[in-house]
């Protein structure tokens, strides 16, 4: 038996989805964080539907990861990720170049039955208040059985700094094997150790990181219980550089991040939009190989059930 889903607007601040009486996600989208934190929504915490953490926020030893994030180290000039910026020859260097993704209005929010969403328009600004960006996102929470919720997260980035724009990583700037920016998932310091599953099979530690899958999953252990969770991020066929390469690791920490500028720069012309696509599938349990498996495929489900009418848009 699935929960019908309900949503609480804590007003200028967040949005917290419950299944039941289990608050599955907050979305702080006017958050107070510090300049050098590179100031964006983020989505924290999320919770199985048994009601365990899945993400971690504000860690020690790097402040800037906050749960779920859309975090980009390098666009133009601008760091959108927080902190010091990679620069080859110096690694890094803390720049007056940390840029903010600040909240304009919520263009939806509603919830019906087993499905929440939320509609929001964003302006990224550099350090110095020069526009950049502007982002309409979409977020959808979609409950799938009594122990599997899913969420959507869609974004269309519209370059309005009045120069082109190239979105990269520290790799692309010469930094190897460090090609993180993205939806990028930080998971619970128990988590560390955890296991990292893409298409072709499980890892440990660094194992998978740069490697090319359209999903990767993590199944992780919770301190206290001792329960575990599995989270799968999967990218959708649509977006630019499917499939992507992967910023994931188990050790120094858990995380997950589809990658689609690991490697290669993406270039975005003034004026242009650019789009990206993704489902979170948050399962209680340790699904197993087979069982993760099964959940990617219940992500690429949710991908095509989400309809055209809740994909984000530019709105002018």
């Amino acid at each position: 038996m699935t929960s019908p889903v309900t949503i609480r607007h804590d007003l200028d601040r967040s949005v917290t989805v419950s299944a039941g009486n289990v608050e599955i996600l907050t979305y702080t989208y006017r958050p107070d964080t510090p300049v050098l934190e590179s100031p964006k929504p983020y989505l924290d915490p999320l919770r199985t539907l048994t009601g365990d953490v899945v993400t971690l926020f504000r860690p020690h030893d790097h402040v800037w990861h906050k749960g779920i994030a859309w975090s980009l180290p390098h666009v133009g000039e601008h760091n959108f990720w927080g902190g010091p910026t990679y620069v080859h020859g110096s690694f890094y260097v803390q720049l007056e170049n940390n840029g903010s993704a600040v909240h304009r209005d919520l263009t939806a929010l509603s919830a019906v039955g087993e499905k929440a969403h939320i509609g929001h328009r964003l302006d990224w600004s550099s350090q110095q208040g020069d526009p950049v960006i502007q982002e309409q996102r979409a977020l959808t929470a979609l409950v799938l059985d009594g122990r599997t919720w899913a969420l959507v997260f869609d974004t269309a980035m519209t370059n309005v700094s009045g120069a082109g724009l190239d979105i990269g990583s520290p790799t692309t700037k010469g930094r190897p094997n460090a090609g993180y920016g993205g939806l990028f998932w930080r998971g619970p310091r128990s988590f560390t150790g955890g296991i990292v599953q893409s298409p072709s099979g499980s890892g440990a530690g660094d194992d998978l990181r740069g490697t090319t899958a359209d999903w990767m999953g993590f199944r992780g252990q919770h301190d206290g219980t001792g329960a575990w969770s599995t989270v799968v991020m999967v990218d959708d066929a649509s977006n630019p550089r499917h499939p992507p390469l992967w910023f994931t690791r188990s050790e120094e920490f858990a995380c997950l991040c589809p990658a689609p500028f690991f490697n290669e720069e993406v270039h975005v012309p003034h004026t242009e939009t650019i789009r990206f696509r993704y489902a979170v599938v948050v399962a209680a349990g340790d699904r197993g190989e087979e069982g993760t498996t099964e959940a990617a495929a219940q992500g690429r489900s949710v991908l095509q059930t989400v309809s055209v009418p809740e994909r984000a848009t530019v709105v002018a």
